[in-house]
């Protein structure tokens, strides 16, 4: 929580999705292995005035926390102890703790000890502490006292610096800190004494007299006795004050020591977060490690040369090349490098190793080696006690280093947006990246962030100043993009790197990597890569994990991996050219046969009831992902939802046509459950033409009604209805009468959502009677659901009541939890319009309850806007801000813009019912704003009356 509050297990980070999520975990990191009382946490998340539903909803972020941190590894961490929650982790897990453990080890020690150790504490520190997550009551004391620990921790670091003779560096930076604390005395003190003793009296002598008026004119007080003597010392210039410590070095001189760093690369951009992790380190050994093309050997230069000046004795370089060196050759040159003549290098290398790091011992060197190729190339190279520092880049992980050193690691990826367009402005020029924004935000997609692609798009361009960034980003996304990075007369091609990480690669690995390039998706599940090279699933898990210690892959979650853009398109490349195409043909089918398993398993996890599609696949794996879970199913399908589209277009540009559709009826469950529906439309506009092209009537009904279900999820009412009466031909070609009736009751649900209510109930009369008469009992009670829903629009909440209780009363003997739970909501919508107020929050926030235990976060989302509806409606705007606040948010989460849309209107309207007036007109203009985009009249209007509701207020 050093910065923005942040979860990074085992299986690497994990999405804090709100707020109160962050503050919950936060908060009880900060007290790692201490219980917190309920009532603790609703303080910190709630403050004075808490809403009635606080400790439930406390438990509600809890439960979605366990899953979170599951997910990154730390499965079984929060946990329950009486009243309250504990996070069960050691300390050292918790940035804060190291943090405060290191300066406490500093307090005391000598100089040259503490420096050390301080600059790795301050380097823990990302910005503001909790910096995303706002706490309430007793959490901002506690984030006042971490952030005046990291002021007190600065200042010993300068303290010691200063005691070590960096006047210069301090000088430098002291003052940008004085500058955002300017009465803080000490750091006043040690800015004076670094600027004088860089030889600038007169405006050391300035920062005093600017203190002490700040101090009189905020306290009418004077600097203390320590300033006042530091004051006085300077005017008499006493000798004292320039007094620095015998053996410490002068920073600006570089010393007579080897100076082999080649020249920095030009226009280095962005890294800033890595450039700070460098600078923390003092001595031991760093490891620079990321995927080939990211830029390592940039940033290690870039730092060296930056830093030069804290190693006088001198700065070492050597390349290993991959593979060229040996360890033995690596220490000779070293050796020769410290002025060791040919004739007096051992020729043992254990007896070089030695003679090296006597050598090192009393210097102050930095030993810069670029692409090692793994631990045993490095392990020799390692200076002894001292101040050396050895800065290793690699592929490779380099974990075994960690076994025998303290290694620190800093990971290389790709650029942001915003680095990446900065780095396109700088070789290209500011000027063209300004006129074509939308051109070179595109080409930094289309490179992936990776910095090598990027620097050879952009010489591309300087050599043709012609060329417009929009016609080179249409070239490169044309296919062969790999074969377009490239620039004429130089070798370093991303190609030429990437094939230099594959080829060492072991025959598995080799394997599995090719193999990879036959999945659609951008990540890659154990399961899918067993299935595609056709192993057991701890075979694939070991291969994979072999490919993401070298940087070809990247850890992104349990048991999953992601490959960069570029590298997924070598990867294919070398299957098409290695892999013969019955094989590949082969590994695709067992591919999708893994997909239909997976998904048929996790839709059985997530509703059991959705079982017309019950697949039998040739290829079975030997393990699933996940248990008989509904929330291990669903966290499972989120980290596979960006595959499900490029999985489906896969199974169809294959012929495996049934596969289409019927992976997309068995993700239903999923986004019913979490929303997402846009990506749903895309898919089942995929799976209708399969199962059109397919002959199948009863295939194609399903696959229409699913797509225009998605339609209608995102408001496409007259495309739902097209989709609907479609399904209903091809259900009435198969004879499926039960089928007919669900299509009833989705024309019936597009109609009413276009106002057109009378054709809507005539519709939903007819699903219920149709799904009767073919005994479908579910149908019918989510006919008189939605029938009852439909009455409630119409200003009829009387007549709703007896369709609803129909139906809920169904849904709870079929055991149909999340329907029960959506029919309470649309009760307690009845029994807001009837004026019942607490007959409406009685179901409303049962039907929440519900919905947080399924983890059905879209129907929580409905759910939360009702309860804050009948807040505002029985006059209490503040509880039913709240309701709306977390409704936005679920509706952020779930990727859904009319939600959104709603939410924050609701929130406009509750902020103005409690003349909290500008926070009202923020939110009702950014309703504004995202209507746009999802356009209905009828919310329009209500912002529009809102809005005029404020002028009128002024």
């Amino acid at each position: 929580m050093l910065g923005p509050v942040e979860a990074v297990g085992p299986a690497g980070q994990v999405d804090l999705r709100g707020a109160r999520q962050r503050a919950v975990l936060g908060v009880l990191a900060l007290h790692a292995g201490t219980l917190l009382p309920a009532a603790r946490l609703v303080d910190v998340l709630w403050g004075e005035h808490p809403p009635r539903t606080a400790v439930k909803t406390l438990h509600s972020h809890v439960a979605r926390l366990r899953t979170v941190l599951a997910v990154a590894g730390f499965g079984g961490a929060l946990v329950t102890r009486g009243p309250g929650y504990a996070l069960d982790v050691v300390p050292d897990a918790v940035d804060a703790h190291r943090f405060a453990a290191l300066v406490r080890q500093a307090r005391g020690c000598p100089a040259e000890r503490a420096a050390p150790l301080l600059r790795e504490a301050v380097g823990l520190w990302r910005g503001d502490p909790f910096a995303d997550t706002p706490l309430a009551d007793w959490g901002r004391r506690a984030v006042d006292d971490l952030a005046e620990q990291r002021l007190s921790a600065l200042e010993d670091l300068w303290e010691a610096e200063l005691a070590l003779g960096a006047h210069v560096e301090a000088a430098r930076e002291l003052p940008r800190l004085l500058a955002a604390h300017p009465l803080r005395e000490r750091l006043a003190g040690l800015t004076i004494l670094a600027t004088h003793r860089s030889g600038r009296p007169a405006d050391a002598l300035a920062v005093y007299d600017r203190l002490r008026r700040d101090l009189a004119d905020a306290y009418g007080a004077d600097p203390g006795p320590d300033l006042r003597a530091l004051h006085t010392a300077i005017l008499r210039r006493d000798p004292e004050l320039d007094h620095t410590p015998e053996s410490a070095p002068e920073p600006t001189a570089l010393g007579g020591g080897p100076a082999q760093l080649p020249a920095p690369v030009g226009h280095f951009t962005g890294r800033t977060g890595e450039l700070a992790a460098l600078d923390a380190v003092a001595a031991g050994v760093v490891a620079i490690t990321g995927a080939a093309g990211m830029g390592k050997t940039a940033l290690a230069l870039e730092w060296a040369h930056r830093a030069a000046a804290r190693f006088p004795d001198g700065q070492l370089y050597l390349d290993f090349d991959g593979h060229a060196l040996t360890a033995a050759d690596a220490l000779a040159h070293l050796l020769r490098s410290l002025d060791v003549p040919d004739d007096r290098v051992p020729t043992e290398a254990g007896e070089r190793a030695a003679l090296y790091r006597s050598l090192l011992r009393a210097k102050r060197c930095l030993v810069l080696v670029d692409n090692a190729g793994g631990a045993e190339d490095v392990l020799p190279l390692v200076p002894g006690a001292g101040g050396s520092l050895l800065v290793v880049t690699s592929r490779a992980t380099l974990a075994a280093l960690g076994t025998r050193h303290a290694v620190h690691s800093v990971a290389v990826g790709a650029l942001d947006h915003a680095a990446s367009q900065a780095l396109l402005a700088r070789v290209v020029g500011d000027a063209r990246v300004r006129a074509e924004p939308r051109a070179a935000a595109r080409l930094g997609r289309l490179c992936g962030g990776m910095p090598l692609a990027l620097r050879i798009v952009a010489a591309r361009l300087v050599a043709a100043p012609a060329t417009t960034l929009a016609a080179t980003a249409a070239e490169l996304g044309r296919a062969g993009r790999l074969d377009r990075l490239a620039v004429e007369g130089d070798s370093r091609t991303v190609r030429a790197v990437l094939t230099s990480a594959y080829l060492p690669l072991p025959a598995e690995q080799a394997r599995m990597f090719r193999m990879i390039g036959l999945a659609p998706g951008p990540t890659v599940a154990v399961g899918a890569g067993a299935a595609l090279c056709g192993v057991g699933a701890a075979t694939a898990a070991a291969a994979l994990a072999a490919l993401a210690g070298g940087h070809l892959l990247t850890p992104a979650g349990p048991d999953r991996f992601r490959a960069h853009d570029l590298t997924r398109e070598f990867a294919a490349a070398r299957a098409e050219a290695e892999v013969p195409a019955a094989e590949r043909a082969a590994a695709v089918d067992r591919l999708l046969d893994w997909y239909l398993c997976a998904a048929a398993a996790a839709n059985e996890a997530i509703d059991p009831r959705r079982d017309a599609v019950r697949p039998d696949p040739a290829y079975r794996p030997d393990s699933l992902p996940f248990a008989d879970d509904r929330h291990a199913a669903l966290a499972f399908l989120d980290g596979e939802r960006d595959n499900v589209l490029p999985v489906v277009r896969l199974a169809r540009a294959h012929g495996r046509l049934d596969a289409a559709w019927q992976l997309t009826y068995l993700f239903t469950s999923y986004h019913d459950a979490t929303g997402h529906w846009h990506l749903r439309a895309r898919v089942c506009a995929v799976a209708a033409e399969a199962a059109t092209a397919s002959g199948d009537p009863r295939a194609e009904a399903e696959a229409q009604r699913a797509l225009g279900v998605a339609q209608f999820m995102t408001r496409r009412f007259e495309d739902a209805l097209d989709s609907n009466r479609a399904a209903l031909l091809a259900a009435r070609a198969a004879g499926d009468v039960a089928g007919e009736g669900h299509v009833h009751n989705n024309i019936a649900n597009a109609l009413a959502e276009l106002r057109r209510y009378d054709e809507a109930v005539t519709a939903h009369r007819q699903a219920v009677a149709t799904c009767a008469a073919s005994g479908n009992d579910l149908g019918r009670a989510l006919a008189q659901r939605n029938l009852g829903h439909t009455y409630v629009r119409m200003g009829e909440a009387a007549s709703a009541l007896v369709p609803l209780t129909d139906a809920l009363a169904t849904f709870q003997d079929l055991g149909h939890d999340r329907l029960a739970a959506a029919t309470l909501d649309t009760i307690g919508e009845a029994r807001l319009h009837l004026g019942e107020h607490g007959a409406a929050l009685a179901a409303v926030e049962e039907a929440i309850a519900v919905s947080r235990e399924l983890g059905d976060r879209w129907l929580e989302w409905e759910c939360l806007l009702d309860a804050g509806r009948v807040h505002l409606d029985r006059g209490a705007p503040g509880q039913a801000a709240e309701h709306f606040a977390d409704a936005l948010e679920t509706s952020r989460a779930v990727g859904d813009r009319h939600g959104e849309a709603a939410a924050t209107a609701h929130l406009g309207r509750a902020y103005l019912a409690a003349g909290r007036h500008v926070e009202a007109r923020r939110e009702l203009e950014r309703a504004a704003t995202l209507r746009a985009a999802v356009p209905d009249q009828d919310e329009q209007a209500q912002i529009d009356l809102a809005l005029a509701e404020l002028s009128r207020l002024g």
